[in-house]
């Protein structure tokens, strides 16, 4: 591996706590597709892991729990016809997939006052709009 995937600050996936599981990927390749394991599937105890702080680990435990698998959350990569490319592209893939889950949550939205010259502006426009319609209508044209 190219070393520690983080995750966000210093917070990193620790490649102890990663399983590893390689099998035949599907997909164009040739001969080599039927003989090389090149699919991998890292697996990462979210459920049990240390190295999250509690308060990440309680985030991601609640907005990945429909991906969880007995506690583990599972990410697979078979793009790359190379094995250590799989590799690289499913750790990074789950680093991505905890900083996103382990981000805080957004501040809440301040209702705001319309500007009163907003008001007007829409106002005056839908008059503008109504006056063509209504010098549409052919009275007046002929009669």
């Amino acid at each position: 591996m190219s070393g520690p995937h983080r995750i966000r600050g210093s917070v990193a996936l620790p490649e102890a706590e990663l399983l590893w599981r390689f099998s035949r990927s599907s997909g164009p390749g040739g001969q080599h597709v039927n003989t090389s394991d090149t699919q991998a599937e890292v697996r990462f105890d979210l459920a049990r892991t240390r190295s999250l702080p509690p308060v990440w680990k309680e985030r991601a435990l609640e907005r990945l729990a429909d991906r969880l698998v007995d506690g583990h959350v599972v990410v697979r990569a078979s793009e790359h016809r190379s094995q250590w490319r799989n590799r690289e592209t499913a750790a990074v893939r789950l680093a991505a997939l905890l900083a996103e889950a382990t981000a805080p949550p957004p501040a809440p939205r301040r209702k705001r006052k319309v500007p009163r010259g907003v008001n007007e502006r829409r106002l005056r426009e839908k008059k503008q709009r109504s006056d063509v319609k209504r010098g549409r209508t052919g009275r007046g044209w002929g009669q």
